[in-house]
């Protein structure tokens, strides 16, 4: 005995079967609509809790490090002292505007802010570059808890193993 289809499914049927392009386009024009787009033309206001996070706090990078290093097997409670190659700066928009003579003038893009105030609108906040780095601990006398030590401190840091140092601390 064959199975047969109820009178309602096969009309839902036929009108699929016909209306299958229409549908199909509809579909396609959805997932298209749900796609984020590029957004590179129009820039998009930055909120004030991103620019205050922006600024590097060497404190309490070297607290989380050091927190970090003690989790390493032998090593113990761990200090950790960086030094950096001057501060963090931040990279400013400017505009570029090319003379008939051949020359060009370049200005700093500010923003007012109402009531005469003026802001420069920056591009992006760069990072000090590290030095160098003292790690102290109870394990640093062992070759393998040090040879641990530097290599997670390169890692996070960027440092070479020729710039970081590590002693045994009590």
């Amino acid at each position: 005995m064959k199975w047969k289809w109820p009178e309602a499914a096969q009309r839902w049927k036929g009108a699929l079967r016909r209306y299958q392009y229409v549908l199909l386009v509809i579909a396609v024009g959805a997932v298209l609509l749900l796609l984020p787009t590029g957004g590179r033309d129009s820039p998009q206001p930055e909120e004030p809790a991103r620019e205050e996070g922006a600024s590097f706090d060497l404190e309490a990078f070297e607290k989380k490090l050091a927190q970090t290093l003690s989790q390493i097997e032998g090593a113990g409670e761990t200090r950790v002292v960086l030094t950096l190659d001057g501060g963090s700066r931040q990279v400013l928009a400017r505009n570029q505007d090319r003379e008939g003579d051949g020359g060009s003038s370049n200005t700093v893009v500010t923003v007012g802010k109402g009531s005469g105030q003026q802001e420069v609108v920056p591009l992006q906040t760069v990072a000090p570059q590290f030095r160098g780095a003292l790690v102290v601990c109870p394990g640093g006398g062992s070759a393998q808890v040090r040879l641990k030590l530097i290599e997670a401190v390169s890692a996070l840091t960027g440092l070479g193993s020729d710039r970081i140092s590590v002693c045994q601390g009590g």
